[in-house]
């Protein structure tokens, strides 16, 4: 897993606690079509509300895993320069991979800000799926018991229609939402809110978040 080259983060300019989201987003052929044109729409979105807010823009960071195939679409950038990858759908998915992967690069990113003295809140690793692993997956679900406990990173589990809960509910420690229909704006409104209130709060603080599967607005159930 490779990180950027020293020099090429703008610590200097910005040097604002960064607040880590890494999304893990299921490509594989199951989701082409109408899926796969909502979650592209779906990422914009999640850009552009990031993008409108002042500190939220200095602050987060998200980068992209997309599998079937595994591969690192965007590494982390600051929301002010995050270039939502453009997704196909293709292949198969190989879910224990990509967790794998997303820890690793989550864990790089750490120390990273670390040895620039760059503060930090508690990584995001956001899921999102419409299948069952086509990989082993056990080891990523013990690194996401052991990452959780460790309290390295937060980790979400969404299913989309036709994701095998019963692994999702293994893997997570949360218990894992199923997606709405496609309303893959709406999560990602949800995240993005998310995320701009953990960037205004103090690293280490808990910040309440709004219930996904509650209201009209919700875009998830259990």
């Amino acid at each position: 897993m490779t990180q950027k080259p020293f020099g090429t983060d703008d610590f200097a300019l910005n040097p604002e606690p960064r607040c880590p989201c890494l999304l893990l987003l299921d490509v594989s052929g199951s989701m082409s079509g109408e899926p796969i044109t909502e979650l592209n729409a779906g990422l914009k979105a999640f850009r552009d509300e990031l993008l409108a807010d002042e500190l939220a823009s200095k602050r987060v960071e998200v980068a992209c895993i997309t599998f079937g195939p595994v591969n690192v679409a965007t590494e982390f950038e600051t929301a002010s320069v995050f270039q939502p990858p453009w997704l196909r759908a293709l292949g198969d998915t190989p879910m224990g991979a990509a967790i794998t992967s997303g820890v690793e690069l989550v864990r790089l990113r750490k120390e990273t800000y670390r040895s620039n003295g760059i503060a930090f809140y508690r990584p995001w690793i956001f899921l999102i799926t419409d299948g069952t692993p086509t990989d082993a997956w056990t080891k990523a679900a013990k690194q996401v018991k052991d990452g959780e406990a460790a309290k390295a990173f937060a980790f979400f589990a969404v299913g989309v229609k036709g994701a095998n809960l019963d692994v999702l509910k293994q893997i997570s420690v949360r218990e894992p939402l199923k997606l709405k229909g496609l309303h893959f704006r709406g999560l990602f409104q949800w995240l993005s809110n998310s995320m701009k209130s953990i960037s205004r709060s103090t690293p280490g603080d808990e910040v309440p978040l709004k219930n996904p599967t509650e209201g009209p607005e919700g875009w998830a159930s259990i």
